[in-house]
């Protein structure tokens, strides 16, 4: 199928919305090769097109630290999303998208609160291998400053930056003859940030004036705050009808898509309001890392039932590894609420605290299964139940499919690319 770029599929979106025939795109956290495998066999099957939104603490150069999932830089994770489709015959449109690029991106740089010209040059040299790479949309996220925690980041600040990333970007995809990509702009976690719709118009205008002055492409996507916010594994915002839309008409003007972050575990009559609301894409991802949690926890409880009636002699320690790797990686903190944050691991270990515990695997057992202990016990596993005719990987994949295929429904994806390609012609 001919790729077309991520701004024509916008577009398209931008165009069906005035005959009700639009959908809202989710933006999949490539969270593992199941995860990829998961979402493409529903993209492919319902004919929608999807994009992979990669971290780069999830993917990224090999120099930099790569990425937690799989071990991916740019180049093997682009090659591990073909391989995926050819395995399965894909014929639907993929996109691969740097989710909050720029500096102090990765966790590392920002907690060694690296000076600003440094993190700049950091996160140029990812942006170079995401170009090189072949990634279809970048976005521009100078957002995380570590000197600013706390404050608002003052607007002129991000936008210098970002219309600095811009251009650094262009002019590397140009100098290599690459086709063009497009390019994200602002974020939902700046403090008083692009919330309302003044801040959100003022910062469209300003953006575009630069922009224009330098003869730079305005974005595909500028990101506004719609009130989803993810805690530990749950929805806690309160989605705002009015200000998505608000914001989503005003992004419009503009030729814009609004996307929203934070679109994870979202009920249904959330999901059912993002195609009158008008918002083009929605980003999910830790839910998608939990979902494969539970999956390998429901084989480990149907591997110990079977073992627990003399079926298997030698099972796996699947369940109890992925805990003791998902406590020390202390990837949680992030997601924790209140004193929790501050436990430490051997606190934790120690606490015989089952739900605490059990909280953290929920959370942060997708960090780990790159580990190769963790990977060893799940092949054990794997191994076990194929005995008895359960295919494990197959069953993560399903598992997982679940709550895409959810999303994909209430957000009207089914045959969207047709539709696109219709009027695209």
């Amino acid at each position: 199928m001919e790729k077309l770029p991520i701004k024509t599929i916008v577009e398209g979106l931008l165009e069906l919305q005035k005959t009700g025939e639009s959908a809202t795109l989710l933006g999949i956290g490539p969270m593992s090769k199941n995860c990829v495998q998961a979402t493409l066999e529903l993209s492919h099957e319902d004919d929608y097109p999807v994009m992979f939104i990669a971290s780069r603490n999830q993917v990224d150069a090999d120099e930099l630290g790569g990425g937690y999932v799989n071990g991916w830089n740019q180049f093997t994770f682009a090659k591990a999303v073909e391989e995926v489709a050819e395995e399965i015959g894909y014929d639907n449109l993929y996109y691969l998208c740097r989710d909050h690029g720029g500096p102090w991106q990765r966790d590392k740089e920002r907690n060694d609160h690296l000076p600003t010209e440094l993190a700049m040059e950091l996160g140029k040299q990812s942006y170079v291998a995401d170009i090189e790479a072949g990634f279809d949309l970048l976005m521009i996220d100078p957002t995380k400053d570590p000197f600013e925690i706390g404050k608002v980041i003052p607007l002129d600040t991000v936008l210098e930056r970002t219309v600095d990333l811009i251009e650094f970007c262009e002019k590397e995809r140009k100098t290599r003859n690459l086709p063009e990509i497009g390019y994200e702009v602002g974020t939902e976690e700046t403090n008083g940030g692009l919330t309302s719709t003044a801040t959100y118009e003022m910062f469209i205008l300003r953006l575009k004036d630069e922009l224009e002055k330098r003869g730079l492409p305005m974005p595909t996507f500028i990101v506004g705050q719609t009130g989803t916010l993810t805690r530990k594994t749950e929805q806690v915002g309160t989605f705002n009808f009015k200000n998505a839309y608000d914001l989503a008409q005003m992004a419009k003007q503009y030729g814009v898509g609004l996307k929203e972050h934070n679109g994870d575990y979202l009920d249904d009559v959330t999901l059912l309001e993002h195609i009158p609301s008008e918002i083009t894409a929605t980003n999910v991802a830790p839910q998608y890392g939990t979902e494969e949690t539970r999956a390998y926890l429901n084989l480990a409880a149907v591997e110990a039932r079977l073992a627990e009636n003399g079926l298997i002699q030698d099972a796996s320690n699947t369940r109890e590894t992925l805990l003791v790797h998902a406590i020390k990686s202390e990837r949680w903190r992030k997601w924790m609420v209140g004193e929790q944050k501050e436990l430490t691991v051997d606190q934790i270990l120690t606490s015989g605290d089952d739900q605490l515990q059990a909280d953290i695997l929920d959370i942060a057992g997708h960090y780990t299964f790159n580990d190769d202990e963790v990977k060893s016990e799940i092949e054990k596993m794997y191994v076990n139940l194929k005995e008895y005719n359960i295919d494990g990987q197959r069953y993560v994949v399903d598992h997982i499919k679940r709550p895409i295929r959810d999303y994909a429904e209430c957000y009207n994806l089914k045959g969207v690319t047709t539709r696109i390609k219709n009027i695209s012609k």
